[in-house]
């Protein structure tokens, strides 16, 4: 182990042995080390920790669905459920209650960690502590110190069991069944501490699997029904006997798609084996993500099927199976979040088990849907990283160039930059997997501060701004800077300032919801931007004469101020330079190599000249 009196280079790598021995965060900070190194492994190590803090959940939440899957007794997941909310959210105990419709209230059915009686033995009027107010409002709720926090109904009953029980930290979140409210999942904490929203969602995720078993519990019973009117009538056992086959059939195959690793495009094919006619898998908003059998197809102007009465009810309707004209849609939801719609037209009248296989169908979807939100999440969670670092310049060179070559993109270029803002704080998220999709693949789109960045291939980057404003017609509308052609790493911190301050005189000018390049706005950004940088505007035009001037000792910028003070004419420059013609013109040709020979056309002239006199005014 390195300590403070070794080099550096034997700290840093003290630091890296640490780090691939696999040691912990307080670890890595203690150790000696350069500040960057140091810097850069805690990143690395913070990474690594939240990367399997992920992992974890999602492995429990994939072996909860193995356990719906295959254990009959639905009472045992969710003791599985409320055991694996305490070891993945870190809490001293966690619990779960259910409502009991005929008192009113809810009781508790399962807890982990709990060591009082009192506690264990509590119910919870609707309204009443955090749990009741969960209940009363169906939202989630969650404090780091309950018994101070004055937005709960306090009552002597319920801060005595929490009292007896030493809870200081709760968080709760409801079980929803087919729109209706049928408990709460808690996580709590003997000691005062906060509740982050991964948290807060990851407990939302488990309650929704315990709302799959609460399903599972009702699919059961009614099986059971079914078996129990045996005596009654033989036709209708058989009846019965067969739909409960069915959608014995439809768990396993259900279940089997879950476990394979199949996506929401297997649910809806395997739901139209089981059913037969079609079905289309809607998302939030509105679009198509999985179609299987002969469905009416979508058109130009709007999908037919979102137009049916039936399917906009679905939309507004937590979770109820509704039918119309042979049309069945339900909504797929996930605590208490709307993730899109399920249509399903039967050739024949969906008998219950029926029914109960498309409600099933929902859930599963739902489930799946939930995985994937958290693999996108993850993914663009690392693609955030990649463009911060890039516009940042974080890193060497050569890790910059690898990480465009991971995200597949070509370092030589030629590469456009685009800085996109729309929309609210809330809609940052939706907004940059609107952009992602809608550049497609072979693109880098990441979120940085309060805007979405997006690396494209290509060398016109006005004409790449004003197409991505045209593709995304959904949702708010988005204004678009662009800069480029890019051709290396280094230049995309340049080229990412110049995007932004494009943007920004976009909006500053009126024309939010449109498109543009710097090149298309030329000084009117400097004039307009609400944080002008002079010295970058001067440096962007002029840049490589200036660096000509610095590495040669020429003087190329007088020249071109004598030129344009002589009205652009050579002889009289020549004159006041007090050398002859040929001399200036060497010397414009010269400037034409570095800046291009369009460096005479009027608006570009106009902007060498701005640059000139700022320059001058910077040198005062």
């Amino acid at each position: 182990m390195a300590s403070e009196d070794d080099p550096p280079i034997d700290q840093a790598t003290g630091l890296l042995e640490l780090l691939a021995s696999d040691a912990s965060i307080a670890r890595l900070a203690a150790a000696p080390a350069p500040e960057e190194i140091k810097d850069l492994v805690l990143r690395v190590g913070t990474a690594r920790d939240e990367h399997r803090r992920r992992e974890a959940a999602q492995s429990a939440l994939l072996d909860i669905a193995r356990e719906l899957a295959s254990e009959e007794d639905p009472g045992t997941v969710l003791e599985a459920i409320v055991r694996r909310a305490r070891t993945l959210l870190g809490t001293d105990l966690a619990y779960l209650t259910l409502y009991d419709p005929a008192a009113g209230d809810t009781f508790m059915r399962v807890t982990d960690g709990s060591v009082s009686a009192e506690f264990q033995s509590l119910r919870l009027s609707l309204g009443d502590g955090l749990g009741g107010l969960v209940a009363s409002t169906r939202k989630p709720y969650w404090t780091a110190d309950y018994s101070a926090d004055q937005r709960f109904s306090h009552t002597t009953t319920i801060d005595s069991g929490v009292g007896d029980e030493g809870i200081i930290a709760i968080c709760g979140t409801p079980l929803i069944v087919e729109s209706n409210f049928v408990g709460v999942l808690f996580a709590a904490n003997r000691s005062p501490r906060p509740f982050s929203r991964t948290e807060v969602g990851l407990l939302g995720n488990l309650a929704a699997l315990a709302a799959v078993a609460i399903v599972q519990t009702r699919a059961l019973a009614e099986a059971q029904t079914a078996l129990a009117a045996l005596s009654e009538a033989h036709e209708t056992v058989r009846q019965q006997a067969l739909g409960v086959e069915r959608a014995a059939a439809a768990h396993d195959r259900f279940a089997s798609v879950v476990l394979e690793g199949g996506g929401v495009a297997d649910v809806t094919r395997a739901l139209v084996e089981l059913l037969g006619g079609w079905a289309v898998l809607f998302d939030d908003a509105g679009e198509r993500l999985s179609s299987f059998g002969p469905a009416p197809t979508s058109r130009t102007e709007g999908d037919e099927l979102l137009a049916l009465p039936v399917v906009d009810e679905a939309r507004h309707d937590l979770g109820r199976l509704v039918e119309d004209d042979g049309v069945h849609a339900i909504g797929i939801i996930a605590a208490r979040e709307q993730l899109g719609t399920l249509v399903v037209g039967a050739p024949r009248t969906l008998e219950d088990a029926d029914q109960r296989t498309v409600e099933r169908a929902a859930v599963v979807t739902a489930l799946v849907l939930l995985f994937e939100r958290q693999a996108d999440a993850a993914r663009q969670s690392a693609r955030n990283r990649i463009v911060t670092d890039l516009v940042g310049a974080r890193g060497s060179h050569d890790d910059r160039t690898l990480s465009l070559r991971h995200a597949g993109l070509d370092p030589r270029g030629p590469l456009c930059l685009l800085v996109a803002r729309g929309g609210d704080a809330t809609q940052h998220r939706a907004l940059a997997l609107t952009v992602g999709t809608a550049l497609g693949e072979g693109t880098l789109v990441g979120s940085h501060d309060d805007e979405i960045i997006a690396l494209v291939p290509g060398d016109d980057p006005d004409a790449l701004a004003r197409s991505l404003v045209a593709r995304v017609s959904r949702g708010p509308r988005i204004t678009v800077g662009g800069s480029g052609p890019i051709g290396d790493v280094d230049d995309l911190p340049t080229a990412h300032e110049e995007a932004a301050r494009t943007l920004r005189a976009l909006l500053a000018l009126g024309r939010a919801g449109t498109g543009a390049a710097a090149t298309e706005l030329g000084f009117a950004g400097l004039i307009v931007g609400s944080d002008p940088d002079v010295r970058d505007y001067v440096r962007t035009v002029l840049g490589p004469v200036l660096d000509y001037d610095a590495s040669r000792g020429s003087d190329l910028v007088g020249t071109l101020v004598a030129y344009f003070a002589a009205g652009a004419s050579p002889r009289h420059a020549a004159h006041e330079l007090h050398v002859h013609v040929n001399t200036v013109a060497q010397r414009l040709g010269r400037v034409a190599a570095l800046l291009g020979d369009d460096w005479q056309h009027p608006e570009r002239a106009l902007e060498l000249q701005l640059a000139l006199r700022l320059r001058r005014l910077l040198a005062t």
